[in-house]
């Protein structure tokens, strides 16, 4: 298990209601969109689960006491510290909901970034064996399972409703990072991927890079290349002309 602690994040202890167990854990997303940019860079990750605490902590109607989730999972199988353990969740619709199941979402959305990574399952079900080792029941629903919303997506729903089954595939099978095709052809090519990183030496003296933003800067330096050759191209045949 890759945990992230609220102590890392920053953040102070949980002010939420203590609660010591429940009949499960309820699994969400977003409801969102989400951008593709978290599949390419980890701090995306981090940045998007410190905004959704300041969003919660914001929002007065509701009245949060802290980020509504015991616990996030991001696309690069880390889990994220939110309640945390021995806390009420905030996030399932209401006081006998919040009672009844923990909560654990997944950074995916309502579009951009809609598919949990294998790795991003697999720290969901890192949450659930963390969560049940400490109070929760065996339940894993969906938020849908007892309140009118579409959390948590098709995807990830579809994946609760086969009991939540822990990805079998290895790193080497479903690409970088444990991410599917799909997913990595996404980080690099979708509209709103990160800009490649600068070239001045960052795959050899950067040791926070990370597979898919080397990626995305050796496609990046390939483009460059290709207008250089290109440009190439026209001169040798602007002499041609000249000299025939």
């Amino acid at each position: 298990m890759k945990l992230i602690t609220r102590a890392q994040l920053g953040w102070p202890a949980s002010a939420a209601p203590t609660q010591t167990s429940t009949r499960g854990v309820k699994v969400h997303y977003e409801g969102t969109p989400v951008s593709t940019r978290l599949l390419a860079d980890h701090d995306a990750c981090l940045e998007e689960w410190r905004a959704i605490r300041a969003s919660h902590l914001a929002n007065k109607s509701e009245g949060y006491s802290d980020v509504a989730y015991n616990y996030a999972a991001c696309p690069h199988g880390y889990l994220l510290e939110g309640r945390g353990l021995g806390k009420r969740t905030g996030a399932n619709g209401n006081q006998p909901l919040n009672i009844a199941h923990y909560a654990i979402v997944g950074l995916v959305g309502s579009s951009g970034l809609t598919e949990p990574t294998d790795a991003m399952l697999s720290a969901i079900r890192d949450g659930i064996d963390l969560l049940r080792e400490h109070g929760a029941g065996d339940e894993i629903k969906g938020h849908r399972d007892g309140y009118a919303t579409a959390c948590p997506g098709g995807p990830l729903y579809a994946w609760v409703q086969k009991g939540a089954p822990r990805p079998k595939t290895t790193s080497e099978e479903k690409g970088l990072d444990g991410m599917s095709d799909k997913a990595i052809y996404d980080a690099v090519w979708g509209q709103d991927r990160a800009p490649a990183p600068a070239r001045s030496n960052s795959i050899k003296t950067n040791k926070t890079w990370r597979p898919i933003s080397f990626l995305v800067e050796i496609f990046d330096l390939l483009a460059h290349v290709h207008d250089q050759v290109d440009a190439l191209d026209k001169k040798v045949d602007a002499l041609d002309k000249k000299v025939g």
